[in-house]
């Protein structure tokens, strides 16, 4: 039985993951995900209390995976330009199949508090970070003069100008444009050779 509520739980992440990269987190409704998933609302229920949790459940789950992957990287033998590639491609992995409705939903959604929500674990993750990015700094893998939490400031900023539709129209796809900032950002923070 446990193997059954582990597994029906894992498809309605997945499925609600899909779903909102897709479409966003307002179009999707619970119908829609159980009916994706093929199961009952009662059986949704069961597992989330409302779509809002799910959608903060998937948000926590993808940072943590993501994460998990990040300190893999950073944790390797690999060359600081190797580490900062494979960052990138993590960033572009999971950047893969957003769009814009997701970008607008989850950045800037305020009614149903989801946008507080992605504001503080973005935050509490970024502490995470920064202080794995000073961990490389001291072995050498990021330049010795970089702040931060300058950086992470400044990215937060870039965050909150992703949905500005000026921004959007110089990119072929929200795809583009994450990946586009994650390289500005990850190679402005490389050695520096003398």
């Amino acid at each position: 039985m446990r193997d059954k509520t582990a597994n029906t739980r894992q498809i309605i992440l997945g499925t609600a993951r899909s779903l909102f990269w897709k479409h966003g987190f307002r179009r999707v409704s619970v119908e829609e995900i159980c009916e994706s998933c093929e199961i009952s609302k009662m059986t949704f229920y069961r597992y989330f209390p409302n779509k809002i949790e799910l959608a903060k459940t998937v948000f926590l789950t993808v940072i943590e995976e993501s994460y998990s992957k990040f300190r893999e990287i950073t944790d390797s033998s690999a060359s600081p330009e190797e580490k900062i590639n494979s960052i990138l491609l993590l960033k572009f992995e999971g950047t893969t199949d957003i769009s814009e409705e997701f970008l607008n939903d989850f950045y800037s959604e305020n009614d149903s508090g989801l946008h507080d929500f992605v504001k503080s674990a973005t935050s509490d993750i970024w502490k995470k970070i920064v202080g794995d990015l000073k961990s490389a700094q001291r072995k050498g893998i990021f330049r010795e003069d970089i702040n931060f939490e300058f950086f992470f400031y400044l990215s937060q900023k870039i965050a909150g100008i992703l949905n500005d539709p000026e921004i959007i129209r110089l990119f072929e796809s929200p795809r583009d444009m994450i990946m586009e900032t994650a390289r500005l950002l990850m190679y402005g923070i490389a050695p520096r050779k003398q």
